[in-house]
């Protein structure tokens, strides 16, 4: 069986919960036990970081991909397994989803939910049917959540758009959810 990829969009910033950084951390882990790849924005900060050093601690593989504007800013993480420089932001969403089967989103900041609702809204669109998972530790997307079913309630989206969206509350469940459906 092929090796999976998982697609992991988080912080540059660690957060304020020190549970943020434990869940990067065990999540990072869990996908190389499971012989699956690490996808993500090739940084060496914050969630991302911990998420990659974790999973090359581990003995897993890593895919960075990073846009040349944030090589010094995200302290590029040069000894990934593959590490790729685009020139857009665009580009790096589009090559990370492109060479991923699943995508989970950690908690972050702007940048983690302009990628959410590229995902989202592509999956909407029938551009991929790739598993989206929140991993929502702490209750940190509960907001997110509330909204799209504001938005679904008010009749800007269909109820389809929550069903595109799974969410768990530790990398142990992200985990589970991640088997079932890619299985």
């Amino acid at each position: 069986m092929p090796t999976m990829s998982i697609c992991v969009y988080c912080g540059s910033r660690k957060g304020g919960n020190p549970d943020y950084a434990a869940e990067a951390t065990a999540l990072g882990e869990a996908l190389a036990n499971e012989g699956w790849r690490l996808v993500y924005g090739a940084g060496d900060v914050g969630l991302m970081g911990l998420i990659a050093r974790a999973a090359q601690a581990a003995g897993g593989e890593t895919f960075g991909v990073i846009p040349t504007h944030l090589l010094r800013l995200e302290v590029g993480k040069t000894d990934l397994t593959s590490f790729v420089i685009t020139e857009t932001m665009h580009e790096r969403k589009k090559v990370m989803l492109m060479n991923a089967d699943a995508v989970v989103v950690m908690p972050g900041g702007a940048g983690s939910l302009d990628e959410f609702f590229e995902v989202l809204t592509w999956r909407q669109l029938g551009l991929h049917a790739k598993p989206i998972i929140l991993l929502d530790v702490a209750g940190y997307w509960a907001p997110l959540k509330a909204l799209m079913q504001h938005v679904v309630d008010t009749g800007f989206a269909d109820p389809s758009l929550i069903e595109f969206v799974q969410s768990g509350g530790s990398a142990e469940e992200v985990m589970a959810l991640l088997r079932r459906a890619l299985s």
